[in-house]
């Protein structure tokens, strides 16, 4: 059984972060970033050819974190595969002990450095949770033929609550969780006001009763870091107030400004109903995890 879905389903506000794979097949990177995350997280996303460019496979990298003692969640995009790839990769993941699948999407090809790829996107990120629903629940691949071995998934999807339009959000989150989603990272939170009428509205929902909703938490490095995010990226939401408050401080000392904020935004959601815990996305800052656990008083079970 999924560590994580225990944690969860014993009321423990777990924690997650993001592990990016090497562009190339060193192990060590994995490694190394394992070390960083090891003891301070319940359990580490593996991203999925993240913004469409090239990376060492998701599995193979939870494979790499298992050895290393970590629990893995395998991001699982439906971009790159048709139906009998996604199925066969969830078949040779939970052979190999991989317990938790986050489905999305993906970004579209043109963002990364293949943009003459063809995308696929034969199932998008909703059909995905059903198919992943059906495999362990009914035991069937989606062909109707019976499976040998059911791969026991604990299964996790994602949400914006920033994007457009807002009124939306609540209805797709719904869909996703009708389609079989049990726990669900948000997209990284900067506007907490924002977040926190999107809470209200789940819980009103009876949505977080259904399944386990973790916030997003980005650190921000600088105010032109904070600046990218607002300006550049589709579905981000960053106040004026913190890009202000970065540019208030000396260049060098932004990065503790940044990670300051971060902490101090942990300690809101904490207090927020509905919220079952913390997804940390560092964004190829790995090493940075471990001392935002201990400052936002984030308490790891290792048992």
């Amino acid at each position: 059984m999924s560590r994580l879905k225990e944690l969860l389903e014993k009321k423990t506000f777990v924690v997650t972060a993001e592990c990016g794979p090497p562009k190339g097949a060193d192990k060590g990177i994995i490694e190394k970033k394992g070390g960083f995350l090891k003891g301070y997280v319940d359990a580490v996303n593996v991203t999925d050819n993240q913004t469409s460019i090239v990376r060492m496979s998701s599995i193979a990298a939870c494979c790499i974190l298992k050895q290393l003692g970590i629990e893995p969640i395998m991001q699982m995009t439906t971009r790159d595969r048709n139906r009998i790839a996604i199925q066969s990769d969830i078949f040779g993941a939970y052979a190999l002990g991989i317990e938790n699948i986050l489905c999305l999407s993906g970004d579209h090809q043109k963002l990364g450095n293949h943009p003459q790829a063809r995308n696929v996107f034969d199932l998008d990120s909703i059909q995905l949770i059903q198919t992943v629903k059906i495999m362990r629940d009914e035991g069937k691949v989606l062909g109707g033929d019976s499976i040998e071995g059911i791969p026991k998934m604990f299964i996790g999807a994602v949400e914006n609550p920033f994007a457009d339009p807002f009124e939306f959000r609540l209805s797709r989150l719904s869909k996703k969780i009708r389609a079989g989603a049990e726990f669900i990272q948000t997209q990284c939170i900067f506007n907490l006001e924002k977040f926190k009428r999107f809470m209200e509205g789940i819980v009103e929902k009876g949505l977080s009763e259904k399944a386990y909703i973790l916030a997003g938490i980005t650190p921000l490095k600088s105010a032109a870091m904070a600046n990218y995010i607002k300006n550049s990226v589709a579905g981000m939401d960053v106040p004026d107030e913190i890009i202000t408050r970065l540019k208030g401080v000396a260049k060098e000392k932004q990065k503790e400004e940044g990670i300051e904020i971060c902490v101090e935004t942990i300690e809101e959601i904490k207090k927020i109903e509905g919220v079952a815990g913390i997804h940390i996305m560092a964004i190829e800052w790995e090493e940075v995890v471990s001392l935002i656990v201990k400052r936002a008083n984030l308490k790891i079970s290792l048992s």
